[in-house]
């Protein structure tokens, strides 16, 4: 982990050891749970070869649910280390969670989109939320035949009322909310681009603005037409009517969440509690899940700050949506 002096690295020293430490005794913990698994004689509860033979229904089989919650452990302590690397380790280990679970009784799917999105892997996190937000009432969790988070490179374009409707999930209603802000800052930065960069060669200017798009505009089907500035000032405006939307979303569903954005610190910290829909522990939970992710993204915050004020909207914005 860089620092930027000597001060600065003895201070954290302590707090790094702590984190180190719990990743070591969770990490022996999760790899004596998998020996036991490994090594358990099968019955008439658990069956033989759990690792091989019955992927994807874990959960089900009560032995298995020490090792699936070790491997949560594991992965929670890794996040507590701020790198890629230890992001991204815990991001293996959690996805593979919902391939051993795919109905995902621990509640994973709630995890990963914070996750995704400070690994840049935006259109990946869409394509994710949206397969898990579509209801599917007749689907059978346990015929591994079926498709199961197929879908892919789904247009992070689209409309919002998937993600705004009465009882969608907060957690995946404030991630597709950062999504869209990230798609926002980007053709902000490309408009500005276009007019700063505008006696350019036309090289240069490519290259300048291939540095200014996230993920999701690089695997968009629009990609050619928005580097060349095509249709930037109508996407924007739709692209800010979507945030308030989802904004507004997200306040109904748990009005405490956007002021704890703006004012996190107790609640990072609040030991998880037993919750229901609306309330602070909600909020509390959801926010350690997707803080970071804001925190990474340079001027998210700022835009809920100006929501929250009401200032998001220019008079010109205002003025036309009063027509």
């Amino acid at each position: 982990m860089p620092y930027c002096g000597r001060e600065h690295q003895v201070a954290h020293r302590n707090e790094h050891k702590r984190a180190c430490n719990a990743i070591k005794k969770s990490k022996e913990k999760l790899d004596a749970e998998e020996v036991k698994l490994r090594n358990m004689p099968p019955d008439m509860f658990t069956p033989a070869n759990l690792f091989e033979e019955q992927v994807g229904r874990f959960w089900g089989i009560l032995d298995t649910r020490d090792y699936m919650r070790a491997r949560y452990a594991y992965a929670d302590a890794l996040l507590k280390i701020e790198s890629t690397l230890a992001v991204q380790a815990a991001f293996d280990n959690i996805r593979d969670l919902l391939r051993l679970c795919r109905g995902d009784n621990m509640g994973m799917r709630y995890v990963l989109p914070g996750i995704f999105l400070r690994l840049g892997r935006d259109q990946e996190c869409y394509d994710f939320i949206k397969w898990w937000a579509i209801d599917r009432p007749d689907y059978d969790w346990s015929d591994m035949s079926l498709p199961y988070l197929d879908m892919k490179d789904e247009d992070v374009f689209g409309g919002v009322a998937l993600f705004t409707k009465e009882y969608s999930n907060l957690c995946f209603t404030v991630a597709i909310t950062l999504i869209k802000i990230r798609l926002l800052l980007d053709l902000e930065n490309l408009q500005n681009a276009s007019i700063l960069c505008a006696k350019m060669p036309q090289e240069l200017l490519d290259g300048v603005r291939s540095q200014l798009v996230s993920d999701a505009i690089v695997h968009n089907p629009r990609k050619k037409d928005l580097m060349e500035g095509k249709n930037l000032t109508s996407l924007i405006k739709e692209l800010k009517s979507q945030i308030d939307d989802l904004h507004t979303a997200v306040y109904e569903s748990n009005p405490y969440f956007w002021p704890a954005m703006l004012d996190p610190q107790r609640h990072l910290t609040a030991e998880p509690q037993p919750y229901s829909a609306g309330s602070i522990p909600e909020m509390q939970i959801y926010l350690q899940y997707s803080y970071a992710s804001w925190a990474e993204t340079s001027g998210a915050i700022e835009i809920i700050e100006k929501l929250e004020e009401g200032t998001f909207f220019t008079d010109e914005e205002l003025g036309e949506q009063g027509e």
